[in-house]
C-alpha cells in the first residue's frame, strides 16, 4: 500500500503542466474542427453545384 502513497506524492510534487502546452493541445484541436467544418462545407457547396 505504501508504494501507492509514494507515486501520489510523488504527481503532487510535480510541477504543473505548463500553460502553453494545455492551450496548444486545445488550439490544435479548434484547428482540427474548423478544417473539418471547412471541408464539410466545400464538398455540400460542390454537391450543390452539380445538383442545381
Amino acid at each position: 500500500m505504501e508504494p501507492a502513497f509514494d507515486d501520489i506524492a510523488a504527481v503532487l510534487r510535480a510541477p504543473p503542466a505548463r500553460l502553453r502546452a494545455r492551450y496548444g493541445a486545445l488550439a490544435l484541436r479548434l484547428a482540427e474542427s474548423l478544417a473539418t467544418g471547412i471541408a464539410i462545407g466545400i464538398g455540400f457547396a460542390i454537391v450543390h453545384a452539380f445538383a442545381g
